[in-house]
């Protein structure tokens, strides 16, 4: 059986972990707690925490237990590529998902998914190129 996923759920990832990185990049050496970065999302501090534990694994955030603890950016900004970002949260094409069950007697439907798999490539390798050329840091700079 497929799970249907939110569209929403889907496609906030990228801006979520990005807004959270950005707040901790714009903040250098200033510790951030979950509950002030969901603020400025604007969403449960829960899921900021669920995200900052995935960019502590990957090496780019710090988390310091108690009062006076939060999270910080231990990856320079400079080092972090936007597509960096995108390839950690992707979870589905840029063009969303093909169809899985299609008529195999219908001349289009029969090989429509094979057609796809080119133009999902394609697209995937624009924007992974795109996000490249920019850095955490030039994304931050926007805001000043």
């Amino acid at each position: 059986m497929d799970v249907y996923l939110c569209p929403d759920m889907n496609n906030t990832r990228f801006a979520t972990v990005l807004h959270i990185l950005a707040m901790l990049a714009d903040s250098e050496g200033v510790w951030l707690s979950s509950d002030w970065i969901a603020g400025s999302i604007n969403i449960n501090p829960v899921m900021v925490r669920k995200e900052l534990g995935l960019l502590q694994d990957r090496g780019w955030v710090v988390s310091r237990k108690g009062k006076v603890g939060g999270y910080m950016l231990q990856t320079p900004a400079k080092g972090i590529s936007l597509a960096d970002i995108y390839g950690l949260v992707k979870n589905t094409e840029v063009l969303g998902r093909k169809n899985r069950h299609t008529n195999p007697q219908c001349p289009i439907g029969k090989d429509i998914n094979r057609q796809l798999e080119g133009l999902f490539s394609h697209t995937e390798g624009l924007v992974s190129g795109y996000l490249r050329e920019i850095t955490l840091d030039a994304f931050v700079k926007q805001f000043h």
